[in-house]
Parts: structure tokens; C-alpha cells; sequence
């Protein structure tokens, strides 16, 4: 039996798809560089206001990412994908926004009490471990996504291919 998937593959994601995913990545990983070392940084009022546009704009990028890719793009996992791996790439991939998501609002919670005056509180405490949680947890979905990336590169069913700019699939 012959196997369309590999003969006809799922169309590449656009432009504008690559260009979100990548920059995404360049946006995540800035704010790891420039991450907050220690509370006691948000005194100083450029600082924490330097925090709150970025996570603002985080937030308004991955929210534009999210809506662009939900309803421009489609999967490109070929069609003879079974059924549980299909789930596992949406449940990863929505967990993913769901988690960038919380390590923004989160941040922005801080922020805010530690703006009003709940320096060193339990709330804060409380949201600063949100935050790691949230940050954590990135880390892991995002390790997973490499590691399928890389699953489907070695598989060469071009899924690599569709978002990955180097190291192309024959």
C-alpha cells in the first residue's frame, strides 16, 4: 500500500507562522537573560516598569501568536498520525501557551503588589512561586517539543521541515 503522507506532504507553515514561532523563541529567551534576580530590583521604579511593559507585550505577542496560528495554520503531522500522538502535540502545544501565559501574568502580579506595598509578603511569596512553577514547567513542554522535533526530523515525515529553517529533509 502506498503512503500518501509521504508522497503528498502537509503544506509548510507561512511566513508570518515561522516568523512568530521564531521571534517567540528570541522574546522567551530575552526574558530568561533578563530575568528578575531578586524583588528587592522592582524598587527601583524604571526597573519595575521595564518588567511590566515587557510582560505586557509578551503577553499581547503570544495572545497575536496564539489567535494567528489557531486559525491561519494547520498541523503539519501527517495524516496517518495516530490518534494519541495527535492529542499529545495539541495538549503540549496548548499547555505551552497556557504556561507562557501564567509566567507573564504572574510576573505582572508581582509586580503589581510589590508596587502597592506588599514587599516581602505572603502573597508575594505565594505568586513568586507561581511564577517558578510557571517557568518550570515552560522549560519541560518546551524540552518535549525539541525532543518531538527532533523525533520527527530522524522520522523524516517533513513535519522538521515545515518550521525549522536549517537542517532540511531530503
Amino acid at each position: 500500500m502506498i503512503d500518501l503522507a509521504e508522497n503528498h506532504p502537509k503544506p509548510k507553515y507561512s511566513f508570518v507562522g515561522k516568523f512568530f514561532h521564531w521571534s517567540f523563541l528570541a522574546l522567551f529567551a530575552y526574558g530568561i537573560a533578563k530575568q528578575v534576580e531578586d524583588t528587592n530590583q522592582l524598587e527601583d521604579i524604571f526597573f519595575l516598569k521595564s518588567e511590566i511593559a515587557f510582560a505586557l507585550v509578551f503577553l499581547l505577542f503570544l495572545a497575536f501568536r496564539f489567535f494567528y496560528m489557531t486559525k491561519t495554520q494547520k498541523t503539519s503531522l501527517p495524516d496517518n498520525t495516530s490518534r494519541p500522538q495527535k492529542v499529545a502535540a495539541k495538549l503540549v502545544h496548548m499547555s505551552m501557551y497556557i504556561s507562557l501565559a501564567g509566567i507573564a501574568c504572574s510576573g505582572l502580579l508581582i509586580g503589581y503588589f510589590f508596587w502597592i506595598g506588599f514587599k516581602g509578603s505572603l502573597i508575594i511569596k505565594f505568586l513568586i512561586s507561581i511564577h517558578e512553577f510557571f517557568v518550570s514547567f515552560t522549560y519541560l513542554l518546551v524540552s518535549v517539543h525539541i525532543l518531538a522535533a527532533i523525533y520527527h526530523r530522524l522520522k523524516k515525515d517533513n513535519v522538521w521541515s515545515s518550521m525549522v529553517p536549517f537542517w532540511k529533509e531530503e
